[in-house]
C-alpha cells in the first residue's frame, strides 16, 4: 500500500466511523471540496502538512493523532518509491 492509499483509507475510515460525508469534511476543515476530492481520487497524492492539519482538526484530532494508526505505523518509507522523484 502506498503512502497516499494509507492516507485515503484513514480519511475514509474516520468519515465512516463518524458519519461524515466528504462534502461535510471539506466544510468542517475549511478546505475546498475539490481538495478533498483530489486526495480521495488520487489526483493529489502528497497532501501538504497544512492540509492534513486541517483535516485532522475537522476530526478533533492533532496531526499526530491522525497519523497514529496501524497501517501508517507499519509502513516502511525506505521500501517505497518516492512519489516526488
Amino acid at each position: 500500500m502506498t503512502y497516499h492509499e494509507i492516507i485515503v483509507e484513514r480519511i475514509k475510515s474516520l468519515c465512516k466511523m463518524r458519519g461524515i460525508s466528504f462534502n461535510k469534511l471539506a466544510s468542517m476543515s475549511g478546505l475546498n471540496q475539490s481538495t478533498i476530492d483530489n486526495i480521495i481520487r488520487g489526483v493529489s497524492k502528497n497532501p501538504r502538512i497544512m492540509t492534513l492539519h486541517k483535516i485532522a482538526n475537522a476530526f478533533s484530532m492533532t496531526v499526530s493523532e491522525f497519523l497514529d494508526f496501524s497501517a501508517m505505523n507499519e509502513v516502511s518509507f525506505e521500501d517505497m518509491n518516492s512519489e516526488d522523484e
